[in-house]
């Protein structure tokens, strides 16, 4: 029984590693989701007199419908 508790005391070189390495893969993908995030915040600004040639269009369709509700 006194070999089990001096086996446990020692430091498990292996296990150290892996969690290492779990923290370095936790920070890479939290430093790749801000990234990606910032990439997807980027818009472009439609002025008003520019009139776009798909996407919503109020027709008068619409107006009936809006006007039921």
């Amino acid at each position: 029984m006194s070999e089990n508790k001096k086996d446990s005391a020692q430091p498990n070189e292996k296990r150290r590693e892996f969690l290492k390495g779990l923290g370095v893969a936790a920070a890479a993908s939290a430093a790749a989701s801000v990234v990606s995030t910032s990439a997807q915040a980027d818009v472009d600004v439609v002025s008003p007199e520019e009139k776009p040639k798909s996407g919503y269009r109020e027709t008068q369709h619409i107006r009936d419908y809006y006007d039921s509700l």
